[in-house]
């Protein structure tokens, strides 16, 4: 699984990119067909109280599951887009597993 971080407007720090991979690979357990996971932080405007907004795109062959959040914390943020992420994912498998037992 590639994992690809881009922060605009500021550098990262390296603790930051840490806890960005040590979050991801939770995701990485419950989907092992993951091509690659895009990362995308940004700055909102600093009269929001909430403007650190976090995006996260994971490739999956046939699904693209797209999470887009926003806190007072890039690892607010993090954590609240992995957590949608692996709820996409079990819904996804639980309507894979519906399928097949249709059939």
């Amino acid at each position: 699984m590639d994992i690809i971080i881009q922060s605009i407007g500021f550098k990262a720090s390296d603790s930051l990119q840490q806890f960005i991979h040590e979050k991801l690979s939770k995701v990485d357990h419950h989907n092992h067909n993951i091509i690659r996971v895009d990362v995308t932080l940004t700055k909102g405007p600093e009269a929001e109280l909430y403007n650190d907004y976090c995006e996260i795109r994971l490739e999956i062959p046939g699904y693209d599951h797209f999470v887009k959040k926003n806190s007072n914390s890039f690892e607010h943020a993090i954590v609240e887009s992995v957590d949608a992420l692996q709820h996409m994912i079990e819904k996804t498998k639980d309507k894979e597993i519906s399928k097949r037992h249709a059939y």
